[in-house]
């Protein structure tokens, strides 16, 4: 009988320390194990000169400034310590933008009790999207409010930011909706202002890469 307690006194220690030798081995083992690259360290290639960049060191974003879709302005001075999701769209969008935002939804929702991470949707196509147009759809995403911005302002700067700041792909359509070109990329930027990673927003199991990073990134701050 003394032997049987004994035994079962052991295996219950034994169930108890699980959780703690657990703890232990991602502490000793399991950190930097998943390096989550900066990009542009060295620079960005500029052979056609599009792009007035520093000629070497790291690129991070530029200043800008937009409205969003309740009227308000944001933009590279509200980044500064936070993480931000970062794509261009526009409303009318006829092919890949319905895609990229029913995932960025899935964005959106798995970090609504984070404040230390913002969305921002950038209209490609401001003279169609005003605010009121953008408030709209924004709604029928179920953008939370102060988490997903949807921005619009000056065409000219938008795409100049497009592919100077962001170093994505953007070709105006003069307004017509096929003629429009945008990446369907997200992008990671940190809240250094340096950009982390692309994901393609049409891509399921991207953007849920796209979430985990977030998240090592967010609890590596």
């Amino acid at each position: 009988m003394r032997t049987i307690r004994l035994l079962q006194g052991l295996v219950l220690i034994c169930i108890l320390m699980i959780p703690v030798l657990i703890i232990v081995f991602l502490k000793t083992f399991g950190t930097n194990h998943y390096e989550i690259p900066v990009l542009f360290q060295d620079g960005v290639e500029n052979p056609f000169q599009e792009c007035e960049f520093n000629e070497s060191g790291q690129h991070y974003i530029p200043d800008f400034r937009f409205t969003t879709q309740d009227n308000g302005l944001r933009g590279r001075e509200e980044m500064e310590g936070k993480l931000t999701i970062v794509d261009f769209f526009f409303t009318s969008c006829p092919s890949i933008c319905p895609v990229m935002s029913t995932e960025m939804e899935r964005v959106n929702d798995a970090f609504r009790n984070e404040p230390d991470v913002q969305i921002y949707s950038i209209s490609i196509d401001p003279e169609y999207d005003t605010p009121e147009v953008l408030k709209d759809y924004a709604d029928r995403h179920n953008a939370i409010q102060g988490k997903w911005f949807f921005l619009t302002g000056d065409k000219e700067e938008i795409y100049n930011l497009a592919r100077c700041g962001f170093i994505l792909p953007t070709i105006d359509g003069h307004g017509e909706p096929d003629d429009f070109v945008h990446s369907d990329k997200f992008v990671l930027v940190d809240e250094l202002g340096r950009i982390r990673g692309y994901y393609s927003g049409t891509n399921r199991d991207e953007v849920d890469r796209l979430i985990l990073e977030t998240k090592i990134l967010l609890h590596g701050k």
